[in-house]
């Protein structure tokens, strides 16, 4: 940027330079002024400088003639104008990786923000709004702050040697102009006050009609089954319809900082060539009727740059809405971070403890005073009804969220006073929903580790019952899944997952409703493969189908956040009226 303003001043320079050799000229051509023809000290000053090109200039037309002289000036205008442009490229070129490098560096920063930030903060956001976000204004601070900024760094710069310039030929005709400029000022700046408002409810609306486009691809088989095709047409031209409008009021708003900035500057060259016009006419103050037209020259080049500002403060402001919604993921608090003294852990040694521990997302407490003791080696079932607290109790130990109350330990340590990524390293998650990446076979399997040998992935796929259907595909381990594993069955996207779980051979084992998506056939699949997995590990069950968790050395029962049985299954189906009884029962008929 230091490059491009320094280049768009020699571009000024140069430009001025072009028309302020037509006034000097046409007087000595006309006879306004008198051939020089003695030569006096070049010194640095605007008027040595006249004295000298009109010494140079009288020789020529004394000893070449005026066609000659004519001839001269244009060639040096036209040298003059070769070295404006290509400064004016310069100043460009220069400008251009940091307009791309900015927009680089907010996808970078919103990108890691986004994989720092808790689970909790997307249940409140639209995916399709923090896409919009990523993307489009992104890509918005691009078109209208960073040219904006390009335009402000150098119109102003040739707007200031214009004025120069113009001050040179005449001080009180510019003193004048001056007058008229806070005026333009107060017009445009009343245009452009609504247009960060309104830009900003455009955005808002962009990121509603991605997020119904992703609702739909997400939901297209449900779509179709309901016949809801038309219903959600209306929804989304709804919605699309009010976008439109907005941008309608928008552009429309933006495109009056073009005529009113230049109806302005027309109006001040109207009144300049009345005012100056009568000074030079009755010759009552300092300038000329060439010095005039050179005045006129110059200041009808201030127009297109005075123009530019405008424009650009208008896109900036438009720009400036996109800020302020990219500021909100940036500026979002990241609850959930390592402390300054974190401590390191690279093994699991004895139990994971709660301890009185309560939790709530909002109002209402999820979980309620939980006490519970998993022993290093066992493996312990939670069960209970749907939103009892079952996966939230589990969500508190690779810390995804935290506790409001109590206290979480590993081997008698908080996990607030681990590093996350140590706390993590020691946990393999299985959930419900097989999170997978369109990528290979290989890759998914591998995800998240570095440096790993082919025969630890194949062995991992054969402990989960991935081997033979990876085998099957057109290249094998390096074929590709599809987004999300689309090309897969639910069995095959549950068995690569825990396939990975495996290839990390964690200490601490989460299933959570590893097999309850799937069918019969694809169950029994998936759980012969979860129980190679548990062996030898501290395994924590989250399940709903009470068969899957008889063999467990202890059963939670969670009920409205609390835990209102333990024990084992033989044990529990024996407690009169006692919940896991009544859940076992119902899911015996």
């Amino acid at each position: 940027m230091i490059s491009s303003i320094l280049f768009m001043v020699l571009t000024a320079i140069f430009s001025i330079s072009t028309l302020a050799l037509i006034a000097p000229f046409l007087n000595l051509l006309f006879g306004q002024t008198e051939l020089v023809t003695e030569q006096t000290d070049l010194k640095f000053g605007m008027e040595s400088i006249i004295q000298y090109f009109n010494f140079k200039m009288s020789g020529i037309i004394i000893f070449k003639g005026k066609v000659y002289a004519l001839i001269f000036v244009g060639l040096l205008v036209l040298i003059t104008t070769l070295l404006k442009n290509f400064f004016f490229y310069f100043s460009k070129f220069f400008m251009i990786p940091a307009r791309s490098g900015v927009v680089r560096d907010i996808r970078n920063q919103i990108y890691a923000k986004l994989l720092n930030l808790p689970l909790g903060y997307f249940s409140e956001e639209r995916k399709g709004d923090i896409i919009s976000r990523v993307g489009q204004d992104a890509q918005e601070i691009e078109v209208s702050i960073i040219r904006s900024l390009e335009m402000l760094l150098k119109d102003p710069i040739l707007v200031i040697v214009y004025l120069s310039g113009l001050f040179f030929i005449s001080m009180e005709l510019s003193l004048f102009v001056l007058i008229f400029l806070p005026i333009s000022g107060m017009i445009i700046a009343w245009v452009g006050k609504s247009l960060r408002s309104t830009s900003l409810k455009g955005q808002q609306k962009l990121g509603v009609i991605i997020s119904h486009i992703e609702e739909t691809l997400a939901g297209l088989r449900i779509i179709k089954a309901f016949n809801a095709e038309i219903k959600m047409t209306r929804r989304f031209e709804s919605t699309n319809s009010l976008y439109t409008r907005l941008l309608v009021k928008l552009f429309r708003r933006q495109q009056l900082a073009s005529p009113v900035s230049e109806f302005l500057g027309v109006m001040v060259i109207v009144v300049v060539l009345w005012f100056g016009g009568k000074m030079a006419l009755e010759g009552t103050g300092s300038v000329t009727p060439s010095g005039l037209i050179a005045y006129l020259a110059i200041f009808s080049q201030i127009i297109q740059p005075a123009k530019a500002i405008t424009t650009g403060y208008f896109s900036l402001q438009k720009g400036m809405a996109s800020v302020d919604r990219i500021d909100e993921i940036l500026d979002a608090e990241v609850t959930i971070k390592d402390k300054e003294d974190a401590l390191s852990k690279s093994s699991f040694e004895k139990a994971v403890s709660y301890k009185n521990v309560s939790f709530k997302y909002k109002n209402d407490l999820v979980l309620k005073n939980i006490n519970l003791e998993i022993p290093k080696g066992k493996t312990i079932a939670v069960v209970g009804r749907s939103g009892s607290g079952k996966s939230t109790l589990v969500d508190l130990l690779p810390r995804f969220i935290d506790v409001l109350e109590g206290e979480v330990l590993i081997d008698g340590i908080n996990v607030k006073d681990l590093k996350l990524k140590d706390l993590r390293k020691l946990m393999g998650i299985v959930s419900q929903q097989s999170i997978l990446f369109n990528d290979t076979f290989f890759n998914n399997i591998a995800f998240g580790l570095d440096n790993v040998d082919a025969k630890d992935v194949i062995a991992a796929a054969k402990v989960a019952n991935a081997h033979e259907f990876i085998m099957e595909t057109p290249l094998q381990y390096h074929t590709n899944i599809g987004e999300g594993g689309g090309k897969l069955s639910g069995g095959q996207r549950q068995r690569l997952s825990i396939a990975r779980a495996v290839l990390k051979n964690p200490p601490i084992l989460i299933l959570d409703e590893a097999t309850s998506a799937l069918d019969t056939e694809s169950e029994l699949f998936v759980q012969e493969a979860i129980v190679k997995l548990m062996q030898n590990r501290t395994s924590i069950v989250i399940a709903h189908r009470l068969s899957t968790v008889k063999y467990a050395d202890l059963i939670v029962v969670i009920d409205e956040g609390k835990i209102v049985e333990m024990g084992r299954h033989d044990e529990l189906v024996k407690i009169k009226g006692g919940t896991y009884k009544k859940l076992h029962k119902l899911q015996m008929y």
